[in-house]
């Protein structure tokens, strides 16, 4: 193929600057590796989002070195409130050793920026109006060996090159796509569809979680594998949206703009969840759950955050798991980019596959039966309605959906949950 002029050279690429990619470049650069850090769209700039973020991913921002404070304009939030069933329960973030006992709330638009920002200052390039267009192969080997991208207003096409790419390009991961690994369709899929408005709940100290969105065609109230949230947002606005699982019948038939807006309908007028409050237009996003994208390594490419399915199956969660996933790529390619031979170096990146696997792949196989069992209406109703009359039950319930457990010692649920997780296969 033709070749564009190489525009920059560097240890690693990373392809989107989202949290994943983000993350990743931070941990790289600190490590004093040269990273390329490419982004699409210029900051600000919006992602579909609750803009939650449960105490998980609270540590992961902890450990990069973010201001977390109120004074930094950040909304910290005690637990979850659980609505459905006639049964109203509130579920505090439990007390752990491996997590902070509390959540946080931030627009993307600003909560993304600031982590590639910080990606920049441990001393990450990042280049932001590049949009790539698709990998560099080596013709002998078939290993990528930098991408193509088309760079600025201009849209000039221009080449990167490293020798080793990661790809944090989310859902629709094209540059996975063009290394020939596609999504696999066994595995749990998600939609989110959310918009704000202006509302006196701005300042709810609990995200809220509601456990009863109906499909109501055809005369028959069907409750759907999901859940509608409201978080506030502390600027005198609301996140008000819905997450659905592809494990039911309704999921492609169904028009979930009308769900939302049906939802939002039938709140209490003073909440101001109307359409003359409402600030964004409704935006919908895929969840790709569950290690959906596989292998995470093949060629010099490495997938970090949604780009490898790695959102939670049993909340929806995907920031925790994009940090995460990105800061445990950033340690095998440091410790590979270390080995003195290319025998050594593939042996390092190739093990990072098996780390994912051995980090959440039990969790991942509970979700996915977890998935599959909701999908199915009466044992959606019967967990809405019986599950929150026991207050014990859903603190263990909470613990298990947002993944906050301590993995030494604990308590009783602890163990419970970390028992499950390493028994169940890791696939």
């Amino acid at each position: 193929m033709t070749q564009s002029a190489v525009e920059s050279t560097a240890d690693v690429i990373v392809v989107g600057a989202g949290p994943a990619g983000a993350t990743t470049a931070y941990y790289l650069a600190q490590a004093g590796l040269d990273v390329l850090l490419l982004e699409k769209t210029e900051f600000p700039r919006e992602k579909v989002c609750g803009d939650g973020l449960t105490p998980r991913a609270t540590k992961q921002l902890i450990d990069m070195g973010i201001d977390v404070s109120v004074e930094n304009g950040w909304l910290h939030n005690k637990g979850l409130r659980i609505i459905g069933g006639g049964v109203r329960l509130e579920l505090d973030w439990p007390e752990l050793a491996e997590f902070p006992s509390y959540g946080l709330v931030r627009k993307r638009a600003d909560f993304d920026e600031m982590l590639a920002r910080q990606a920049v200052k441990a001393g990450a390039r990042l280049v932001e109006q590049c949009n790539v267009t698709g990998p560099v192969l080596d013709d002998r080997t078939g290993r990528i060996t930098g991408v193509t991208a088309k760079l600025g207003e201009d849209k000039r096409e221009v080449s990167y090159s490293a020798p080793l790419v990661v790809a944090a390009d989310g859902n629709s991961t094209r540059l996975s796509l063009a290394m020939g690994l596609h999504r696999i369709e066994s595995r749990p899929m998600g939609v989110a569809y959310r918009t704000y408005f202006t509302s006196p709940r701005s300042e709810d100290q609990y995200l809220e979680s509601w456990l009863e969105l109906w499909d109501t065609r055809g005369g028959e109230k069907k409750l759907l594998p999901g859940y509608g949230w409201i978080f506030p947002m502390g600027d005198g606005t609301s996140n008000v949206g819905l997450g659905i699982l592809n494990s039911s019948p309704a999921f492609g038939d169904l028009n979930w703009r009308e769900v939302l807006k049906s939802w939002c309908a039938s709140m209490p007028e003073e909440w101001g969840y109307t359409p003359e409050n409402m600030t964004d237009p409704i935006r919908g996003a895929a969840l790709p759950m569950a290690f959906n994208r596989k292998p995470h390594y093949t060629r010099g490419l490495l997938l970090v955050g949604d780009a490898g399915g790695m959102v939670n199956p049993f909340n929806g969660e995907g920031i925790a798991y994009a940090m995460e996933s990105g800061k445990i790529a950033a340690g095998v390619i440091v410790q590979a980019l270390a080995r003195i031979t290319d025998t050594g170096r593939e042996k390092a990146l190739a093990n990072y596959p098996q780390v994912l696997k051995e980090t959440y792949g039990g969790y991942y196989t509970l979700g996915r039966a977890f998935v599959k069992l909701i999908g199915n209406d009466k044992v959606m109703r019967a967990a809405a309605e019986r599950g929150l009359t026991h207050p014990l039950l859903m603190k263990f319930t909470l613990k298990l959906l947002a993944n906050l457990t301590d993995p030494q010692g604990g308590d009783a649920m602890d163990r419970v949950i970390n028992g499950l997780t390493k028994i169940a296969p890791r696939a």
